[in-house]
């Protein structure tokens, strides 16, 4: 195995979510696929969004300090993880909210999948000419959101983004089915074009040209990392009351401070914030 997050290894919680034969045993993460058949209605103007609200957990059900399962984030973030990739109501447990920023403060924020987490951050695969590779290049700082509606958690985490090397993005791109490499090859991502048939005659002359050989890599496509400086986690409350437990990442020579900054695992500290 030349790169260890290739494969899913719990001892060391460096965790990869890439398809094909780079698994020894693979895992299936996704239980099913849901629609959503609601009739249609005239019109959403007349909804009282102020009176939409679901029940969350109760008082007894609280995250307090001593349910982690590890002052380090990343093991309490796995642990969290496997709870959602075992929940059937949910059917992509890596599905995750990216934002990034351009220099002068301009957001943007897409939904993109997770391939792989450890203790040097959190990975996904991109198109670097597209506009988050553009504003991560320009201000290479993100924010990644994990929302599970149906365990009422999320995990919100911030730091440094830089791409992964090129080598593990080759051996990523190669694992994934062939249509969809072609599908980077086709899409110039947030690039304008005049129809949709633009795109599918252009997938069809790429599967021609490829029918017989492999797919190279395009320069402006593969990873990137994410390596955490804030790791929140988040637990919906019935009462509003929600826990929020914040783990920051020390700088050399900083130590805890105050009696309400508590000491993790890895050069982490951590405390509880009001929601």
């Amino acid at each position: 195995m030349r790169h260890g997050w290739q494969k899913l290894v719990k001892g060391n919680l460096d965790i990869c979510l890439c398809p094909g034969p780079i698994f020894h045993t693979p895992r299936r993460y996704f239980t099913r696929s849901r629609t959503c058949n609601r009739p249609p209605t005239e019109s959403t103007a007349g909804m009282d969004l102020g009176n939409m609200r679901k029940i969350y957990k109760a008082d007894k059900e609280a995250f307090e300090e001593n349910h982690m399962v590890s002052l380090d984030p990343i093991k309490q973030f796995a642990d969290w993880f496997d709870q959602a990739t075992k929940c059937p109501a949910i059917g992509e447990a890596n599905a995750m909210c990216l934002a990034t920023s351009t220099k002068e403060g301009r957001p943007s924020a897409r939904m993109v999948l997770l391939k792989g987490f450890g203790q040097e951050g959190f990975r996904f695969f991109t198109n670097y000419e597209s506009r988050k590779g553009v504003e991560m290049e320009s201000n290479p700082f993100a924010s990644l959101v994990f929302y599970w509606e149906p365990l009422n958690r999320q995990v919100r985490i911030e730091g440094p983004v830089e791409r992964i090397p090129k080598q593990s993005s080759e051996e990523y791109f190669h694992s994934r089915p062939k249509s969809s490499q072609i599908g980077a090859v086709v899409s110039r991502q947030s690039t304008i074009i005049p129809d949709r048939e633009f795109l599918r005659q252009k997938n069809a002359e790429l599967e021609e040209l490829y029918k017989e050989k492999e797919v190279p890599m395009p320069d402006y496509w593969g990873g990137c990392i994410v390596k955490p400086q804030v790791i929140e986690f988040w637990q919906g409350q019935t009462t509003r009351l929600h826990d929020r437990i914040v783990f920051h990442r020390q700088v050399e020579g900083d130590g805890p401070e105050g009696a309400m900054q508590h000491k993790g695992e890895g050069g982490w500290t951590f405390h509880r914030l009001s929601p």
